[in-house]
């Protein structure tokens, strides 16, 4: 992980892969547009198991109020464009015992009681981003936007956050094209947060 996070997996039972691509013809101001890419990619694979699975901002995919999946993103630029892009990918397949202090880890063997073909998942999953890379170079950029949006976590209705004075209620406004999310509060005042500037509070 970055940042001292770390990633339990046991041995065999799930996915924990990176993904080196060149996206060259993208903009170094828009590289957030690969990360909506494997987060709708994840959800949609996901979603061939189990249902009611969403995007927690930034990239994290729950089930419920439970992780099933994050993702780490590093992008080398050249000029004004992105020239590589290493992507981390955690999957929790098929472990039930989860030892570290994760607050809310769960696994597709504990959402479906039954095991999972890691290969058939990979396989479906990079099926999928294949597809949404193809559409970003194509320049379809506002349809992959909308599909990330729609699988958000907690897109209605005011929920519980943290940020540095303390928590709040607060309601979903957007996510920008350059990933910084936009919460709105009850007295129509709107807060934009970067990457660990706010948390989510269970409800």
């Amino acid at each position: 992980g970055q940042q001292g996070n770390a990633w339990e997996t046991e041995k065999g039972k799930n996915l924990t892969f990176s993904l080196l691509c060149h996206p060259d013809f993208l903009l170094a101001s828009r590289q957030w547009l690969l990360s909506q890419c494997m987060a709708v990619a994840i959800q949609q694979t996901i979603s061939r198991y189990v249902e009611g699975v969403e995007v927690k901002w930034p990239n994290d995919i729950y089930v419920g109020d439970e992780k099933i999946s994050g993702t780490l993103i590093e992008c080398d630029l050249q000029g004004k464009c992105v020239s590589n892009c290493i992507m981390g990918v955690g999957i929790n397949i098929n472990q039930t015992v989860f030892r570290s202090d994760a607050p809310n880890p769960t696994s597709l063997k504990l959402l479906t009681g039954r095991e999972h073909d890691r290969e058939e998942i990979l396989s479906l999953l990079l099926n999928h981003f294949q597809h949404y890379y193809t559409q970003l170079q194509e320049g379809h950029e506002e349809a992959i936007r909308q599909l990330y949006m729609q699988y958000l976590y907690r897109r209605e209705g005011f929920h519980r956050y943290r940020d540095v004075r303390g928590e709040f209620m607060a309601e979903l406004a957007d996510v920008e094209q350059t990933g910084h999310l936009r919460l709105r509060f009850a007295d129509g005042n709107v807060v934009r947060y970067e990457l660990k500037e706010v948390q989510f509070v269970k409800d």
